[in-house]
């Protein structure tokens, strides 16, 4: 499993990719890596099926389960597969570049969501605030 701290620098290398196809693969496969985690951390092992097609999904209706904070990013994972989806149906579309560089800000929003959530179980209570992670810091 690709360490926690490696998962940042890696969406925005993807996000950057000369190649939409593939940055949006790496970033799919990233988003997955952020739910691997939080599976890990709660000793549950993540699962190879798929949700609707995508693995993406399964990982967070398995990580869900019993964490009814964590439903908070489920439109954030929804919204990563619109954006795979969008590239690699037509990666010659003018927008592409765009659409990239978005799906590696939504995929950030993941990643800065879950490493929140493992930091603070407070955090997605009421919104994805980053407050609880915050006022730990100082």
């Amino acid at each position: 499993m690709r360490p926690l701290a490696e998962i940042a620098t890696a969406i925005d290398v993807a996000g950057r990719s000369p190649d939409a196809v593939a940055g949006a693969t790496e970033l799919l496969g990233l988003g997955e890596a952020v739910l691997e985690h939080w599976l890990a951390a709660h000793d549950d092992v993540p699962t190879a099926g798929a949700r609707e097609g995508f693995r993406l999904l399964a990982l967070h209706r398995q990580g869900a389960g019993g964490e009814p904070s964590f439903n908070a990013c489920r439109e954030t994972c929804r919204e990563l597969v619109f954006h795979y989806n969008l590239i690699t149906l037509d990666a010659a579309h003018a927008d592409t570049a765009r659409r990239l560089a978005m799906m590696a800000m939504v995929a950030m929003h993941l990643y800065l969501f879950i490493s929140g959530k493992l930091e603070s179980a407070k955090l997605g209570e009421f919104c994805c605030s980053s407050r609880p992670v915050r006022a730990n810091a100082g």
